[in-house]
């Protein structure tokens, strides 16, 4: 890794997710690449959780202002494939979540190429309790805060809590 873009890594270290603020963009795995273009322009690459995911436009804005403040000229390229998966959080992403109260994903996500037409019953994941750590937890229901989330309940501590679904 050149100077230049380690400046870039180390300028972004510091941006979190806007909609889950105890997680930088690198814990999350929505900042993918920092890269120089054939043109010799650097090149800070995102995904997205999901391409619908409503925070996109703030993450861009956000990495433009860091890049902007500390004088840095690289633009901002969205990347939609590969699609993102939970699988790129970091581990220290996943206790972060834990200690915010949002299970993090229990499973690797299914591999996004392989389509199952519903031949066999969905995965049920058992869901520690963020709050207590029991494992006699129930899907409240399948959304939670946002569409990347269910919504759980303890069973035990009777605390309802979000889980960031795999995928």
């Amino acid at each position: 890794m050149n100077a230049r873009t380690q400046a870039v890594w180390q300028a972004l270290d510091s941006l979190h997710d806007p909609e889950i603020p105890v997680l930088t963009l690198r814990d999350l795995g929505i900042l993918r690449d920092v890269r120089e273009a054939d043109d010799g322009a650097l090149e800070v690459v995102i995904t997205p959780t999901y391409s619908g995911c409503p925070a996109i436009s703030q993450i861009e804005d956000d990495v433009r202002a860091t890049l902007h403040t500390e004088g840095i000229a690289a633009r901002v390229v969205t990347q939609l494939s590969p699609a993102w998966t939970t699988d790129w959080m970091t581990a220290e992403g996943r206790d972060k979540l834990r200690r915010y109260g949002i299970a993090p994903p229990q499973r690797h996500a299914a591999r996004q190429d392989v389509v199952h037409f519903f031949t066999r019953p969905p995965v049920q994941d058992v869901v520690p309790c963020p709050q207590c750590g029991s494992t006699h937890t129930v899907e409240s229901a399948r959304f939670g805060s946002t569409a990347c989330k269910a919504l759980y309940r303890c069973l035990d501590c009777r605390e309802p809590f979000d889980y960031f679904k795999p995928y």
